[in-house]
């Protein structure tokens, strides 16, 4: 796959924001990150933006503007061109992102995981990650019965509920139960 401009979309790109709008008259758009820290957004000099088509946007000035991330991108001169981005996604490479410390890791890292209880059972998979403010939430999707519609789990993402996270077998053993 290949940018609007030619150039190559790399295999590794990670969805970390949208743009919300645009910030002030000299063509500075608002972001709302995916991730409290947007530290990826931080370390990238190049994101990716698939409005109209998926390319690569050099960013030239970034700051963050209270839960918002306000930037200044190549090309992007006036409200009406940065108006013109509002919905766009943000990718940036995961090569971008900086390191982790040992037990820690990106949210996106653990959608897919399968999830079980201490029992063994399996309860589901990680669908995605809410942050309610307090503490993170796990988005577990229950495997839907014949006939029926499938639902979800929300487990709190804190050392009492979450006892295990295994990167490497993609696994996160929870003390839960699917009534609570």
């Amino acid at each position: 796959m290949s940018g609007s401009a030619g150039i190559a979309v790399p295999d590794d790109l990670v969805l970390v924001a949208h743009v919300t709008g645009a910030f002030g008259i000299a063509g500075w758009v608002r972001l709302r990150p995916y991730s409290e820290e947007a530290s990826a957004l931080f370390h990238a000099k190049t994101w990716w933006v698939d409005k109209p088509t998926l390319h690569d946007v050099d960013v030239m000035q970034l700051r963050a503007q209270g839960e918002d991330v306000v930037a200044r991108l190549m090309g992007i001169g006036d409200r009406d061109a940065a108006e013109a981005l509002k919905g766009a996604t943000i990718q940036v490479r995961r090569a971008h992102f900086p390191p982790l410390e040992d037990n820690e890791f990106y949210w996106v890292d653990l959608v897919g995981h399968t999830v079980e209880n201490l029992r063994g059972e399996l309860m589901g998979e990680v669908s995605g990650l809410l942050d309610n403010g307090a503490h993170p939430i796990l988005r577990v999707s229950l495997p839907a019965a014949e006939g029926q519609k499938s639902s979800e789990l929300l487990i709190p993402f804190v050392e009492q509920y979450v006892t295990e996270v295994d990167q490497t077998a993609k696994r996160i053993t929870v003390d839960w139960e699917r009534d609570y």
